[in-house]
């Protein structure tokens, strides 16, 4: 019996050995993906239409729908999911057949003198998810049949597995549109997609520190008249004290991101309606309600979803605001970068940010000067004079409110500037 168990341990440690050298011949040592993990307005611009035309709100349980994806979108999505939750690159393109090409590599740091593992994955038309029909990890060519159960493994593994098999049985069918650049989706909508997005957006291990923080807020300004200023600062300390979790930070920023916007937190957590509500207040950094309200919703953003995203959806806002709003201003990107600056040391559980909150916080700690920053351009004056992103003069303002956060002793530590 003992000479069995010996010969067995025997032979798993050989298979152990053989699965790491298999895995090891796949890594290589330059990335298939290598790019920015950057986010474009025009990428926000696409994903707010498209939620604005499928929203699971007003949608009713078996309903068909069939919506037009840009490729582009998709591309910076997958980028984005890649970067943000494994530290790697991914990009789709479509061929002019009728397939696409999905490739990915992470960075693997142990593995120092080849150390990416890079997939490329040729999907087609189908009914249902798209049909993988081609599967390569580093040089090794994989078996497409082997290709679906391994990502149904991948993915259970990763704790998504309940999501995907709700999205294969929703997606009905998939076309690529090379011409178009464009991918059809037709699905059936089923309501447990959207209990199942709100639990990964917020996991509900989350939910008691949200609750808390509300909470806090509420009572923070309870004796104050609805209608008054109050400086932002006086707000964030208490919120943010200094011996909380990274999760209590979160919440606070969710929360105050939520109070600063005027959205109800019950449309992301239903079980939020009925948790204390504080008083309609006007927050303020620098003197500006809009520089707080700035500030504090790009913070949450850098929290909750990365800098990228942030900065994006900040520049977005503002070149919206140029052709629909009070018109584009550079003084609210600056609070924009100021507040995706503090979330980002928030994350880091910054030693400086921690001693400002627990004494005296001012606004000149927060936000930069706003002198001379041009606001207020409709948007014939602002592509007159700077045209837009990535124009000569737009890029000469932005670095020069750019410089400004970064001048910030708080931001400047740590490795921002």
């Amino acid at each position: 019996m003992l000479r069995l168990l010996v010969w067995l341990a025997g032979a798993l440690f050989l298979l152990l050995l053989a699965a790491g050298g298999l895995f090891l011949g796949t890594l290589e040592a330059r990335p298939l993906v290598d790019r920015p993990a950057t986010v474009t307005p025009q990428a926000i611009a696409q994903a707010r239409l498209l939620l604005l035309t499928n929203d699971p709100r007003r949608m009713q349980a078996g309903e068909a729908r069939r919506t037009a994806i840009p490729v582009a979108l998709l591309d910076q999505a997958f980028n984005y999911a890649a970067t943000r939750f494994l530290n790697g690159r991914a990009a789709l393109k479509l061929d002019q057949g009728r397939t696409a090409e999905l490739h990915f590599s992470l960075r693997l740091p142990w593995a120092s003198a080849a150390g990416h593992l890079n997939v490329a994955a040729s999907l087609g038309d189908a009914a249902g998810p798209p049909r993988i029909e081609a599967l390569r990890l580093g040089p090794l060519n994989l078996p497409a049949p082997l290709a679906e159960p391994l990502l149904d493994l991948v993915l259970a593994g990763a704790g998504y597995g309940k999501e995907w098999q709700l999205a294969r049985r929703a997606i009905r069918e998939t076309r690529f549109e090379a011409g178009q650049q464009r991918v059809i989706l037709s699905y059936v909508w089923q309501p447990a997609l959207l209990e199942h997005a709100r639990a990964l957006a917020v996991p509900p291990a989350e939910h008691t520190d949200i609750r808390a923080a509300q909470g806090r807020l509420a009572e923070l300004l309870a004796e104050r008249s609805p209608g008054t200023s109050i400086p932002l600062t006086e707000v964030l300390g208490p919120m943010l004290k200094t011996d909380m979790t990274a999760g209590q930070s979160r919440a606070a920023m969710l929360v105050l991101a939520a109070y600063m916007a005027e959205r109800n937190l019950a449309t992301l957590l239903p079980e939020a309606a009925d948790w204390p509500r504080p008083p309609p207040l006007a927050l303020t950094l620098g003197g500006r309600y809009d520089s707080a309200q700035h500030f504090v919703i790009s913070a949450a953003l850098a929290v909750w979803a990365g800098e990228p995203l942030a900065e994006a959806i900040g520049t977005y806002k503002e070149l919206a605001d140029a052709r629909h709003g009070y018109g584009f201003s550079f003084a609210d990107l600056a609070a924009d970068r100021s507040g995706t600056a503090f979330g980002e040391q928030l994350l880091k559980e910054s030693p400086l940010l921690r001693s400002l909150l627990a004494g005296e916080l001012r606004d000149a700690d927060l936000l930069p000067a706003l002198d001379g920053l041009p606001e207020y351009l409709r948007q014939n004056e602002f592509r007159r004079r700077y045209g837009g992103p990535g124009n000569p003069a737009y890029e000469r303002l932005l670095g020069e409110v750019e410089q400004r956060v970064m001048a910030l002793p708080l931001y400047r530590r740590n490795g921002m500037s």
